[in-house]
């Protein structure tokens, strides 16, 4: 999801404080802004920022192989009383997620964290960031590995609401952030395995007609290590899929802006891919809107198909009425610009769509929208939702 909106930065007198400091609790008195407290005006908000991006460097430097300790973690972090249980018990989780993803393919070397402040506000003795961040996590391939193929890092960009209080000292402590992560898959740097939220905009709806059982979902089980590996060409007689794969690594994270993006945009980016390598629209009449028979893009979202942003309405117009996929019976057969399709709760409704960016060594590498994501392995992936249907695409 991007963040849009800006208004003048604000910020405010205070002690510059060290980006480093230990996690300490604040006074009650401390915790609490000046009910007459008005914007500052015309200091510099760079000190909150750098900040910010320690604190979430310290989250990210946690999923690594080279992982601090815990509570060495949570010492470079400067926070308020209350916040300090919640840092405590995600550093925790988060340590525990970077040794599951350790143990499942290898996990994380370094990282790397960027954030970009959109918005700031101070008020009085409270401060207000939405930034995004940017984060590269770097897999365990040498030079040369990548030189054959194989993936440098998966990246991914997730826009936060960072608060802050100004302690009695005038040092700023953060009391609360909140990550804009609804509607998709739990972001590598996030713990909260929460599913997708059914609320959140789609594009999609009940269709017109009923579609009957699906396909069963694709078996998780590696291959056997004498199977061939599917290698797709990169151009056929009806698609591109060198372009696919070039949209989707251009647009993972600066969506688009000839497309408008929904609260869920997962399918609405994979329906954008497969339009530029080569899938023609079908239908376009608003009555064809609710069937799944058609898929198109309209100028609102009142003339586009339920199928073109729908996770669900995508599934039965690419396997069932257009025939543009074929469902594969087992994960580890996805090839380059395949489809990735999830159920997380298995409550017989898709709730999420990837695409294949890279494939290295029999590995796919996914890259989706809601939580921007770029080069997921998909061992990490089957790793973070063991229950989940998977519906995989050969496109």
């Amino acid at each position: 999801m991007r963040t849009t909106g800006h208004r003048p930065v604000i910020a405010v007198t205070a002690t510059t404080v060290a980006a480093t400091l230990t996690l300490i609790g604040t006074p009650a008195h401390a915790q609490t802004p000046s009910p007459a407290a008005t914007p500052s005006a015309g200091v510099d908000t760079t000190e909150l920022t750098q900040l910010a991006e320690g604190y979430l460097q310290q989250r990210a430097d946690l999923l690594t192989t080279a992982r601090p300790g815990v509570k060495s973690a949570r010492g470079q972090v400067q926070a308020t009383r209350s916040m300090t249980a919640q840092v405590q018990d995600e550093f925790a989780a988060l340590a525990e997620k970077g040794r599951r993803y350790e143990e499942a393919d290898g996990g994380y070397t370094r990282a790397e964290v960027d954030v970009k402040v959109t918005d700031a506000s101070v008020t009085g003795q409270s401060a207000t960031l939405q930034l995004t961040e940017h984060t590269r996590l770097y897999l365990p391939f040498t030079p040369q590995e990548v030189e054959e193929g194989a993936p440098e890092y998966e990246e991914l960009s997730l826009p936060h609401t960072v608060q802050f209080t100004q302690g009695p000292d005038g040092a700023w402590l953060l009391s609360a952030d909140k990550a804009d992560a609804e509607g998709g898959p739990t972001a590598t740097t996030q713990v909260a395995d929460v599913d997708v939220d059914p609320a959140v905009d789609d594009g999609g709806g009940t269709p017109d007609e009923a579609e009957g059982s699906k396909d069963s979902g694709a078996d998780v089980e590696p291959l056997p290590d004498n199977s061939v590996d599917h290698v797709k060409p990169t151009v056929t007689a009806n698609y591109n899929y060198g372009k696919m794969v070039s949209y989707a690594n251009k647009y993972w994270n600066n969506h688009n802006d000839a497309y408008r993006t929904y609260g869920n945009d997962c399918t609405n980016f994979i329906s954008q891919a497969m339009l530029a390598g080569g899938w023609g629209p079908k239908g376009g009449a608003i009555i064809q809107r609710k069937s799944n028979k058609y898929w198109f893009y309209g100028p609102t979202k009142f003339t586009t198909s339920y199928t073109w942003a729908g996770a669900e309405n995508w599934y039965w117009f690419a396997k069932k009425h257009s025939k543009r996929t074929k469902i594969l019976n087992n994960v580890w057969k996805l090839a380059s610009a395949d489809v990735l399709q999830a159920d997380f709760n298995r409550n017989n409704n898709i709730d999420h769509t990837m695409i294949v960016t890279k494939k290295y060594r029999g590995t796919p590498y996914l890259t989706y929208h809601t939580g921007d994501t770029h080069n997921k392995s998909l061992k990490k992936i089957l790793s973070d939702y063991p229950r989940a249907w998977w519906y995989a695409h050969r496109t």
